[in-house]
């Protein structure tokens, strides 16, 4: 028998309201939305002991990250495009997805860390809840774009202890350019409010490892392209206390060369330019 909370996600699959698009598909017929996922089983790409995430997240075991195949989000510059893009990936079933689960806590890893969850938070509520009554303790880490719906985070309540969502553009206008999607700026913040309600601000243990609690993500672009002042300013306003980690890597991939504006990698004057107004605000910066 499934619990009340995966009944609940389950219903939201068809017609499908898992996220802000509303697409409204029947994803129990095999039907795909504007995420591609045709599917309530999972779709995985890869998994494993990741190194390259914050370091509160990867003490000596690692992150155990698992790679979701697809997104709602059609970011022109993804880094990771063949899988949130092109579908890298294959179908598995919910007892795979729990043995991974439980074989990442085997290995070290000290957390679960679901990368491009939202189009598949039916099937990861149904193995959270499986591996925990079979031993999975480690936190599990939410790691999203932020275009994620308030309705959908509610169900989740009490199963993710980690919330890590991207804040990716101070206005709305640039997301329906470089990520095809509406009204972002706001749908984001609505999210990340739901996200603290449950599980409040980053809290770091005395071993260097983030325990449970909000930290945003802010990726620096060129040209201002992401309006970060203004996204810097509204989380601040918004949500004073925040963690948020300002993000120097990008580079210009898949499609960021027919934006010209994007087509290039930030420099150190708006590195350094934007850091420094973080610190004005007071910003809690992690990394």
């Amino acid at each position: 028998m499934e619990s009340p909370r995966v009944e609940e996600l389950e219903s939201l699959t068809s017609p499908c309201r898992l996220c802000p698009h509303r697409c409204e598909v029947d994803r129990r017929k095999g039907i795909a939305g504007f995420c591609r996922v045709s599917t309530l089983d999972p779709m995985i790409s890869s998994y494993g002991p990741h190194f390259g995430e914050e370091s509160f997240l990867v003490g000596r075991g690692g992150s155990g990250t698992i790679f979701f195949t697809y997104c709602n989000m059609r970011c022109v510059f993804c880094q990771n495009y063949d899988i949130s893009q092109l579908g890298s990936g294959k179908v598995v079933d919910i007892e795979d997805l729990v043995k991974i689960m439980l074989l990442l806590q085997k290995v070290g890893c000290h957390n679960i860390n679901l990368v491009t969850p939202t189009p598949h938070v039916y099937s990861i509520a149904k193995a959270i809840e499986l591996a925990r009554a079979r031993g999975l303790e480690v936190p599990i880490v939410y790691n999203s774009g932020g275009y994620d719906s308030v309705e959908t985070l509610r169900a989740l309540k009490g199963l993710i202890d980690i919330y890590m969502p991207d804040f990716k553009y101070g206005e709305s206008k640039a997301g329906e350019e470089l990520s095809k999607v509406k009204n972002y700026t706001e749908v984001a913040l609505e999210a990340i409010d739901e996200m603290l309600s449950q599980v409040g601000h980053l809290e770091i243990a005395p071993n260097g490892l983030a325990r449970k609690g909000v930290f945003v993500r802010h990726l620096i672009m060129p040209n201002d392209a992401a309006s970060s002042f203004k996204a810097l300013e509204l989380l601040t306003k918004n949500f004073p206390g925040i963690a948020v980690n300002l993000m120097d890597q990008y580079y210009p991939t898949y499609r960021a060369h027919s934006y010209p504006k994007i087509s290039r990698r930030i420099n150190a004057i708006e590195w350094s330019e934007t850091l420094e107004f973080a610190r004005k605000l007071k910003l809690r910066i992690v990394n």
